[in-house]
């Protein structure tokens, strides 16, 4: 889906060098999850159980909130 790539790119492209080895799998665990699964979470319709992965969502969301992304949403 185009709109998660919205939100997970540029988290990638801005954070994930920043995060440590355990976020860092855990992004890429995530990554691995069906579309919808991920859709739902980021759109905060609902949130992961696991508290790591839900952590993760959390910082997704919170930095897609906080950044402009505008080069992203032109496209």
């Amino acid at each position: 889906m185009w709109e998660l790539d919205l939100l997970l790119i540029p988290f990638l492209e801005h954070r994930y060098d920043a995060l440590d080895d355990a976020d860092k799998a855990a992004y890429e665990s995530l990554i691995q999850e069906e579309d919808q699964d991920l859709f739902v979470w980021l759109m905060r319709r609902d949130w992961p159980e696991d508290p790591v992965r839900r952590r993760l969502v959390q910082m997704i969301v919170e930095y897609a909130e906080t950044t402009d992304n505008d080069q992203y949403r032109t496209l």
